[in-house]
């Protein structure tokens, strides 16, 4: 049974997760990009800041509640001034690709 779970799992896992790549709009697909090469090194692949440095920071999760409820602007506004010991991003990513990390960041929902 264990070799039928690890024979079926893989697929499984793989197809699932092209799948959820797939229907991700463009844009949140641009923003996962940016978001992996500028922001998991922090706040995690995930978002859920469990990281060293993300631990160290006590940074929020950014599935959470607290942080899905801000508005597009408001999170625009943080990536782009920065905030506490977060950098800005303001003259090293376009507003376009703020933007798109704002949408990735929405797929991140719990």
């Amino acid at each position: 049974m264990n070799n039928a779970i690890v024979r079926f799992g893989k697929p499984l896992f793989f197809a699932t997760a092209f799948f959820a790549f797939a229907t991700m709009p463009a844009y949140a697909q641009s923003g996962a990009a940016l978001y992996k090469s500028k922001c998991a090194m922090c706040h995690g692949a995930d978002g859920k800041g469990d990281t060293p440095v993300g631990k160290s920071l006590k940074l929020r999760d950014l599935s959470s509640a607290d942080v899905q409820k801000q508005s597009d602007a408001e999170l625009i506004a943080i990536t782009t001034d920065g905030k506490g010991r977060m950098p800005a991003y303001k003259g090293k990513l376009t507003e376009a690709q703020i933007k798109d990390i704002v949408a990735f960041i929405r797929t991140l929902k719990k």
